[in-house]
């Protein structure tokens, strides 16, 4: 069992190699182009960039992915249950792989900042699969069209992390180390409440305001919001982030509105790799992710880049969130 995890996890990275190859393959068609709405989903809206790694994906799955690993595929954009190899029975495959393509697209297509390509595996458990059951998880990086490097992170639930930063003009690969911060105070660094969108952002910055004035670390807590839930994992198992909250779900069902965006189980699914770190990742009651793998699940959660954090800052949280 542990030689396929490893093997699931390089073709996990490989899969990303090929979507980021076709995101960077697709640049010339210009930001006017890729940053059409192409659709509008219960999830999310869709842009013409994401289409291009959606392809990338069904394309590598078709041939790439082993045919004796049966496998269900869950990505934003599938009309129907979709399996490799094609018209497996969902029943008869023993893994359920959940991906988002292009994690930050909004960033991405104005070259504001890079995007990320995410992806998991869990045991085929049915529609009982959760977060919880992840044991591979990739995330690459998909830089915006000035750079010329991208990071790229894989990990096996208890194995540890494999990190390289790749030079896109030649395709070398070097050792990346990622380090969490090891602080135990917010002072003087990085953290955050998401609330990317007009919604609910009232509401979420009180609660924040709050929460940094009952931890008492002063006024010196800088505010960094990544418009991409893998990106927010990127900084706080890189050691640039201390602490980041995505409580958009509550925020929404306290103020009773339908209209906010959350995140989604997709935008979450490479959380292992952050607590493979050493990162403390959870949901606002300090207990593990348990959402179901799909498409549409609205997911809260908690990032830590220690537990002293952890244990400092959650408590108070709930505090603040019980108000």
């Amino acid at each position: 069992m542990r030689a396929e995890l490893e093997a699931a996890r390089r073709l996990l990275c490989r899969l990303q190699d090929a979507i980021r190859a076709s995101v960077v393959g697709a640049r010339p068609r210009g930001a006017a182009v890729l940053a059409q709405v192409a659709a509008v989903t219960p999830a999310d809206t869709i842009y013409a960039v994401d289409k291009v790694g959606e392809a990338a994906v069904l394309g590598w799955f078709e041939a790439h992915w082993p045919r004796s690993w049966p496998v269900e595929l869950v990505m934003e954009g599938l009309e129907a249950a979709t399996t490799f190899p094609r018209r497996t029975p969902v029943g008869a495959t023993r893994w359920k792989c959940i991906l988002d393509p292009i994690d930050g697209t909004r960033g991405l297509m104005y070259g504001k900042r890079s995007a990320w390509s995410l992806a998991a595996l869990a045991p085929q458990r049915g529609p009982r699969t959760t977060l919880r059951d992840i044991v591979v998880a990739a995330m690459t990086e998909l830089p915006t069209a000035k750079a010329g490097l991208a990071d790229q992170l894989s990990a096996v639930r208890g194995r540890g992390v494999r990190a390289a930063r790749v030079d896109l003009r030649t395709g070398t690969r070097r050792r990346l180390a990622p380090r969490p911060s090891t602080a135990r105070s917010l002072e003087h660094g990085f953290a955050s409440f998401a609330k990317f969108f007009p919604t609910a952002k009232a509401w979420l910055a009180a609660r924040e305001e709050e929460l940094w004035r009952r931890l008492g670390d002063g006024p010196e807590i800088f505010d960094d919001q990544y418009l991409s839930s893998g990106g927010q994992l990127y900084e706080l198992l890189m050691g640039h982030d201390r602490f980041v909250a995505d409580l958009r779900p509550l925020a929404f069902a306290r103020l009773r509105s339908g209209q906010g965006l959350p995140c989604h189980p997709y935008d979450i699914c490479t959380a292992l790799i952050a607590q493979e770190c050493g990162c403390v990742i959870t949901d606002p009651a300090g207990k593990p992710l348990r959402a179901p793998l799909d498409t549409t699940s609205p997911v809260a959660w908690v990032g830590y880049a220690n537990t002293a954090l952890a244990r400092r800052i959650g408590p108070e949280l709930r505090k603040v969130m019980r108000g």
